[in-house]
């Protein structure tokens, strides 16, 4: 487990950039999650072992799939989720 970190960045709703540099992309089921993040909020990055994602957010109030931003959702895992 990361040691927890503030938000730098979330504009976009689909990405966020944490304190330490790390740009992460929110699966789009879990947007709605996000809604109430802070640049207060802490944040811990943590390795994920399913098939949607490659990590996971903990924080916030809830855990929400993510990969490192750039990287796509595997479409037939966005449909099925």
């Amino acid at each position: 487990m990361r040691p927890e970190m503030k938000i730098r960045s979330h504009s976009e709703s689909r990405i966020v950039e944490l304190e330490a540099g790390s740009r992460w992309q929110i699966f789009p089921g879990d947007l709605d999650l996000t809604l109430d993040w802070k640049p207060e909020t802490e944040l811990t990055v943590v390795q994920a072992e399913d098939e949607v994602d490659t990590h996971k957010v903990v924080g916030g109030g809830g855990k929400v799939r993510v990969r490192p931003a750039g990287e796509s959702w595997p479409a037939k895992d966005v449909k099925k989720h």
